[in-house]
């Protein structure tokens, strides 16, 4: 991309932080899977967060919520009450929701750091400058997260995103460089 030119891939104006599972107890508590690293800056009392839907797209008519209380740390999740949910049944009602907050309150990124959705549709090549394909899904997984590559033939690779096989990563031109270790690609 030469300077001046605009991102294709902009940023979008919300950022999901967080899904429901499911009610917790009576009381209006609900589950919530974080799927930020930085959940205590996110899941803090008073903060205001909009409820997407099940897709996690966010309608003009989504609601915003407000955290009522501390949220409390449970399995590998988090337990949190919003106001105006005093009951299971009104909990209920945010089961398989997504949270969503503006991206003006996410914290800035450390230097090195992306947001997972940057590094959709961005092209993959080896070091040697073989083309690998696009990246078309990011998992959480452990020790390190995986990159869902689709070939230009259709082939699906998945590849750790590690620094011992990303060798380069450029947003901005759209490009991941891997150093695949032998044998990974051909899986």
């Amino acid at each position: 991309m030469a300077d001046g030119e605009a991102d294709p891939r902009p940023m979008p104006d919300h950022l999901i932080v967080g899904h429901v599972s499911k009610p917790h107890g009576t009381r209006g508590e609900v589950f919530v899977w974080p799927l930020t690293d930085r959940p205590d800056e996110v899941f803090v009392a008073g903060r205001e967060i909009r409820v997407g839907g099940t897709g996690g797209e966010l309608t003009p008519q989504a609601p915003t919520t407000v955290v009522e209380a501390e949220p409390r740390p449970f399995k590998r999740g988090l337990l949190v009450k919003f106001e105006g949910r005093d009951d299971r049944a009104s909990a209920d009602e945010l089961a398989g929701r997504y949270l969503l907050v503006p991206i003006t309150d996410v914290a800035p990124l450390e230097e090195g750091e992306v947001f997972y959705h940057q590094l959709l549709g961005l092209d993959v090549v080896t070091v040697e400058g073989h083309r690998v394909g696009k990246v078309q899904e990011v998992y959480e997984t452990e020790p390190a997260h995986l990159l869902e590559i689709r070939s230009d033939e259709g082939r699906l690779h998945l590849v750790p995103f590690a620094e011992r096989i990303v060798k380069e990563l450029d947003v901005k031109d759209g490009r991941i460089v891997i150093k695949p270790p032998p044998g990974l690609l051909e899986l």
